[in-house]
């Protein structure tokens, strides 16, 4: 009896150290933004984020009022909206770090024409 006992606190330590041992790496993941990247911010709804600086381009997601990684800049198709003027600025974007490059169009993003801080392309 003493011997199963034995073996069901050592099972039961064992556990509870496997459970530490995740909680620990969990806690030390990346956040999901890179820091070396601007922050760049939707601030419009329903902004389509694009596989290309243009219009015509597959519409890879559509996000609102969303933080995004800015990776770099570029002038492409000049994009009109009456509400809020046109641009011709696009900035290159990642969800989070290592994910897949989409455009939006500068005239969504807080920032102007053409966004301090993020690189041209």
């Amino acid at each position: 009896m003493k011997s199963l006992m034995r073996r069901s606190a050592t099972a039961l330590a064992t556990a509870a150290l496997a459970v530490g041992a995740l909680a620990t790496t969990a806690q030390a993941a990346p956040a999901d933004g890179d820091p070396a990247l601007t922050d760049v911010y939707i601030w419009a709804t329903d902004v389509n984020l694009r596989a290309r600086p243009d219009t015509s381009s597959t519409v890879l997601a559509v996000r609102s009022r969303y933080w995004l990684d800015a990776v770099c800049q570029t002038q492409g198709q000049y994009v009109e909206d009456p509400a809020v003027g046109g641009n011709s600025w696009w900035t290159a974007v990642q969800e989070y770090a290592g994910s897949d490059i989409a455009w939006v169009s500068n005239l969504y993003l807080r920032g102007g024409e053409k966004i301090a801080g993020v690189p041209d392309c």
